[in-house]
């Protein structure tokens, strides 16, 4: 008797230890919140048009670690900039990969897979030649020239609308600004000197945007989500697109097998270079594919950032006159009379570089980062993170946290008065370019392109709205695509301040 007793008592120590075992192995292991989610699809029925909104305004219900299933692809957003720095910098080598694409995107956008390629050795290599080559202060400054000579056209071309009182579309302004000097940068050739006319290399860069930044079925179901894509017309959409980027490519190409009268190696010349001499990175030689994987890089990170922050910069400083005035007085007391701006001169405009921080908090180009996907398990404030999760950064979401930011609907440009905040990756509560293994290297490239452009717009001409339109009526309504621009373009009469 006395052994079945003890027996019994045995028995009901295991089940008890074996209990607790279990609740203390699903707590080291639970995942994070999550609204609830319908079968198949998961959770993409609550993402929107512009998913960083939609995710934003879920958070808030959810915390800033949230689980979603979209598909059949487990998905984590992180939405605060402490769970940002864990994710961005003390499990960085943990999560630095990049999901692949899958199906016929995979096959129709071969070189796109390239450019969003996993972190590996030849990846690398990539991003150091490109840091070398084409981003790095050295290069930066050997191009002014080329922005000199971009923002006198841009300069003249506002002086005859000023002078006519007509208004000027800055958003279009901008876009060229930046691809002028990128092209010629870049590909040494002048943006007008190209096949493809104006308008429709105009078009052909917010497609790329747009489609690249746009849902995929694919994307969320790899066994058949790909016959969606075709019978909505997406894939169409984007073959036709990568044809006309394609065939940019093969132009630049044949312009650089001609020879450059000049003699001076370009970035093009150099890549064409190493792969003639069949360079080794990582896992291969360097191939065509390669080549314009890179170019895609440049052209997304190198255009549209640029361009889109100018463009609502100038929009919230109008919907601001305060800021404008005191960012325009700054500019005009240090530059003085002046025909043109030099880069010493940029580095004692405080005041306009705090007016771009604050644009960057409040409209990153790019407001959910490129997605990661965990190569190895870690957690985030006690939440496993599975390996193949895919992980977003809501950066849009980081910028209009009150926890970080005191009034975070506000364009307050001097909140970075008493403060060391900077984007350069190391401060998570404003992160425009990334941070960690893949922090946007094209940083410095980038922050100069904007100052310089709006230094320039600041400082030769006064702004006013078109006839009838009030501060009020300015709008800021956001554009879909994998960088988020103003989704009306912005209309603005000039005024010239000084005849040069």
């Amino acid at each position: 008797m006395d052994n079945i007793w003890l027996l019994s008592l045995l028995f009901l120590i295991c089940i008890l230890l074996a209990t607790f075992n279990h609740k203390k192995r699903w707590q080291h292991q639970r995942t994070p919140p999550s609204p609830s989610r319908f079968p198949i699809i998961g959770n993409l029925h609550q993402i929107g048009e512009l998913p960083h909104q939609s995710l934003w305004r879920l958070s808030k219900k959810y915390g800033p670690v949230m689980f979603l299933k979209l598909g059949r692809v487990p998905t984590v957003v992180v939405s605060s900039s402490e769970t940002a720095k864990q994710v961005l910098k003390i499990y960085d080598l943990h999560c630095c990969s990049r999901p692949s694409l899958v199906g016929p995107r995979k096959l129709s956008y071969n070189y796109l897979d390239i450019a969003f390629a996993p972190f590996d050795d030849y990846w690398k290599e990539l991003k150091r030649i490109c840091v070398q080559e084409l981003f790095s202060a050295k290069r930066v400054h050997s191009i002014q020239p080329i922005k000199d000579e971009e923002v006198k056209k841009l300069i003249d071309s506002v002086t005859e609308s000023a002078f006519r009182k007509t208004p000027v579309n800055l958003s279009e302004k901008f876009l060229g600004l930046t691809v002028g000097v990128t092209c010629k940068a870049t590909f040494g050739v002048s943006f007008h000197a190209t096949v493809l006319n104006n308008d429709r290399f105009d078009k052909l860069i917010r497609e790329s945007f747009l489609f690249l930044g746009s849902f995929s079925a694919s994307d969320y179901f790899p066994n058949g989500g790909w016959i969606i894509d075709w019978l909505t017309g997406l894939q169409g959409r984007r073959e036709s697109s990568v044809r006309d980027l394609d065939a940019f490519y093969e132009q630049m190409f044949d312009m650089h097998k001609q020879g450059n009268k000049e003699g001076v190696e370009d970035f093009v010349d150099l890549l064409l270079r190493l792969e003639k001499e069949e360079t080794v990175l990582g896992y291969g030689k360097l191939t065509r594919n390669h080549i314009k994987a890179i170019l895609m890089n440049v052209l997304i990170g190198g255009i549209g950032t640029s361009a889109i922050t100018m463009t609502w910069a100038m929009t919230e400083l109008m919907r601001n006159p305060r800021a404008m005035k005191k960012v325009q007085s700054e500019i005009r007391n240090q530059i003085g009379n002046k025909s043109m701006i030099s880069l010493d001169d940029i580095d004692q405009l405080h005041y306009l570089k705090m007016v771009i921080k604050e644009t960057w908090r409040l409209h990153p180009p790019g407001p959910l980062l490129v997605p990661r996907e965990v190569m190895s398990e870690f957690e985030i404030n006690g939440y496993r993170m599975q390996t193949k999760t895919r992980l977003y950064v809501n950066v849009w979401a980081i910028g209009r946290d009150p926890d970080a930011w005191k009034d975070p609907e506000m364009f307050l440009p001097e909140r970075f008065l008493d403060n060391n905040i900077d984007a350069k990756g190391q401060n998570f509560e404003l992160l425009p370019f990334g941070s960690g293994r893949r922090i946007c290297p094209a940083i410095y490239m980038g922050t100069t392109m904007v100052e310089f452009g709006l230094a320039n717009m600041l400082y030769h001409f006064n702004w006013n709205l078109p006839e009838g339109m009030v501060v009020e009526d300015i709008d800021i309504e956001e554009s879909p695509g994998l960088n988020v621009s103003k989704k009306n373009e912005l209309l603005l009469v000039p005024l010239k301040y000084l005849d040069h």
